[in-house]
């Protein structure tokens, strides 16, 4: 697997993006993953008593072709008194491999009756701003301030400052949740790295094997609010190649952990000429 990759990037190595990508170090990996999740800590009055879900990830793609997400996470939340809260959130995103592009689509139910929808596109302009074309909720065409990033070009940004040593990275992030008008202030703090074999058997495969990982804490904030508290923090072991493992989801007053409970790596598509 690890020659694939970099057979993968050589070939990338031919168009600009590719080649841009190329010299950061491994390609992202083409991968599905699932992760149960349990909580971990829990205070305050509005606190959940008890939670559990799960989290499914399929991620696919290249530098030079772009990058298809598949997202989605089930939560029961149970309070101390009442009845217990179903929630259901589905996305499917598609990234343009140079980053400048982005189209998105998120379902969330609650409770199996309600249903809101975000669908739409956004693309970056010349002058860093970003434009942003909606479908739903209703038609609506805004602009944001950037410079901006989506994510898996936020996630290639995280890799690379880590890869380089240093242990924070600010940046401004759009990724189509919430009404899908709406962009984050992040800051990355990145640990110290390790090959170590992991905890999780599934995480452990020849293809994870000898890559560096880090463990790394992203804090999104409200624009221009990062003097004061995150909205939330998600917080995981990071490898280079892009996969992720020993998820920490923290909304302030409880916290969710996410155990990988399977991985099933695929092969890098290699770019066409």
């Amino acid at each position: 697997m690890i020659s694939l990759r970099v057979l993968a990037a050589a070939i990338c190595a031919a168009t600009p993006v590719g080649q841009a990508f190329a010299e950061r170090g491994l390609p992202l990996a083409n991968h599905r993953a699932v992760y149960d999740l349990s909580l971990l800590r829990s205070s305050g009055a509005k606190a959940p008593a008890q939670a559990r879900g799960r989290i499914a990830f399929d991620f696919s793609g290249s530098a030079c072709e772009g990058y298809v997400q598949n997202f989605r996470q089930i939560t029961e939340l149970q309070p101390s008194e009442g009845a217990a809260k179903l929630s259901d959130m589905r996305s499917a995103t598609f990234e343009g491999g140079d980053g400048a592009e982005f189209r998105f689509k998120v379902e969330t139910k609650v409770d199996n009756s309600r249903t809101d929808e975000v669908d739409g596109k956004a693309k970056k302009s010349a002058d860093a701003r970003l434009a942003i074309d909606l479908a739903k909720p209703k038609r609506t065409r805004l602009e944001l301030s950037g410079p901006m990033l989506f994510p898996t070009e936020h996630l290639r940004k995280i890799v690379e400052t880590a890869a380089a040593g240093e242990q924070l990275l600010e940046a401004r992030v759009f990724d189509g949740t919430g009404d899908g008008e709406k962009a984050f202030d992040t800051l990355t703090v990145i640990g110290k790295p390790t090959t170590e074999p992991p905890q999780e058997k599934v995480a452990r495969v020849n293809a994870l094997n000898n890559i560096r990982r880090w463990p790394v804490a992203i804090s999104y904030f409200e624009l221009g609010k990062k003097d004061g508290q995150p909205i939330y923090v998600l917080s995981f072991d990071l490898y280079e190649n892009g996969v992720s493992r020993a998820l920490k989801l923290d909304y302030g007053d409880f916290v969710l952990r996410g155990d990988m409970t399977d991985l099933v790596l695929q092969p890098t598509p290699t770019c066409k000429k």
